[in-house]
């Protein structure tokens, strides 16, 4: 990076939206984490409890699947959008289980009355559904994906609805019965007998939560607070501009922000993507820089690569400079933060991604179709490690000179300026000065 500087002003702006820029995995729970020290309130836009953001802190570490990254800080506010699809058993737990490694949330925690619950008929779909496809997508079956299907089928049950008690009964039950139906011609019988009467009892809870999200974060920034929207997954993933159909349910790219956070678009000033410095990725579909198997091995152990939701083993590649710069493009971005720098520190050469060949097409673009995205041939330049540990860097300068032209070099590919560098899993392992 030629000594350049970290490009802060990529952080410039009072709202300001982190989306994952690859199959997601990519850091942004501790990207969100070290920038929650500069705003007022933290929101997540969409996803459910299927993504998991680890964040470490001291001599822990702690997996975040519902609520914002941001809930360690302990003046910020936390809000999950209308664009979440929220799992309240789970949520609640979550938030005990916060409470018990002794972090006070208490009146700092907001959930949108607009946004759909997730419940155990949902997560029985999910399951009975990939059961029975011949072609498997990989889902976490946390029933995300019908919970989904039920808020665009407008079968959907919203936390609204649960604050009024008979409401929220016969919601639930309506989506029990026509569940059923799925169900039985999926082959599959699960007890949901007891499913109105449990999820009543959570619902107690959820007046002390339910707020307009949208107007509390307009009204933040009319007041000249700092906002920071947290995507989940990664733009790879997104329903409509990701590796369809291995995809996840719902928009992750940084124009679901604003539908998601309940605010309009003119009110956002920045976008980082959060990139690793390889690339990974959990469950089926295509990864077209992925490692040979000693090499996948190596990296997997390197940088603990399993999923933070599920345990499974993350695939792991070279940086695809390909589909980052494809997420450049599709998000916005203003500025990138990378993550894992110290995995590759060992490495004596490492390769990126500049682009992909399919037979006699020459170079080609991140492609629509997921099928051809399996076939493509990836162009790669290879470029000196540093081999050289990085964990205790704590500015640019500091970097190893191939660190530093490594990053350079995925700068000048993505054509987006570097904001931040993470050297490692805690919060104080972070370049964020020149």
């Amino acid at each position: 990076m030629k000594n350049r500087g970290l490009n802060l002003k990529a952080l410039d702006g009072s709202c300001t939206v982190v989306v994952g820029c690859q199959w997601g995995d990519e850091g942004k729970g501790k990207i969100v984490d070290v920038l929650a020290s500069d705003v007022d309130i933290i929101a997540r836009y969409q996803g459910g409890a299927n993504a998991g953001h680890t964040v470490h802190v001291g001599d822990h570490h702690v997996v975040l699947h519902q609520v914002p990254s941001g809930v360690l800080h302990a003046d910020k506010r936390c809000l999950l959008g209308n664009g979440v699809v929220v799992d309240l058993a789970q949520f609640f737990g979550e938030l005990d289980g916060l409470v018990r490694r002794g972090v006070d949330h208490n009146g700092r925690i907001g959930l949108s009355t607009r946004a759909h619950v997730v419940f155990p008929y949902h997560m029985a779909l999910d399951l009975a559904a990939e059961a029975a496809a011949d072609r498997k997508i990989g889902t976490t079956g946390r029933g995300i994906g019908p919970a989904y299907e039920a808020k665009t089928g407008r079968r959907g049950v919203r936390v609204a609805d649960l604050l009024e008690r008979a409401r929220g009964e016969e919601r639930i039950a309506q989506g029990i019965e026509w569940a059923r139906g799925q169900l039985g011609r999926l082959g599959a019988d699960p007890d949901l007998a007891g499913t109105v009467a449990e999820a009543m009892t959570v619902a107690a809870r959820v007046p002390e939560v339910a707020t307009d999200v949208g107007d509390e974060i307009a009204r933040a920034l009319a007041a000249d607070k700092r906002v920071l929207l947290e995507g989940a997954q990664g733009t790879a993933l997104d329903v409509d501009h990701g590796t369809y159909p291995f995809v996840t349910s719902s928009n992750t790219t940084a124009g679901a922000a604003a539908v998601g956070a309940g605010i309009g678009p003119t009110m956002i000033d920045s976008v980082i993507g959060v990139v690793k410095a390889y690339t990974t990725r959990v469950g089926n579909g295509p990864l077209p820089t992925a490692f040979d198997e000693a090499m996948d091995e190596r990296i997997r152990e390197l940088g603990a690569e399993f999923g933070a939701t599920t345990g499974r083993p993350r695939r792991c590649g070279w940086f695809d400079a390909a589909v980052v710069a494809y997420a450049a493009r599709v998000n916005g971005l203003t500025g990138i933060a990378v993550t894992k720098l110290d995995v590759l520190d060992t490495l004596p050469e490492i390769r990126i991604a500049t682009g992909y060949r399919l037979r006699d097409r020459g170079d080609l673009p991140f492609p629509a179709a997921s099928w051809e995205l399996a076939r493509v041939e990836p162009v790669y330049e290879t470029l000196p490690g540093w081999q050289s540990p990085t964990t205790e860097v704590r500015s640019l300068r500091g970097l190893p000179r191939n660190a530093r032209a490594y990053l350079h070099r995925i700068e000048e590919l993505v054509d987006t300026p570097i904001a931040m560098v993470s050297v490692g899993t805690r919060r104080s392992q972070i370049i964020r000065e020149p």
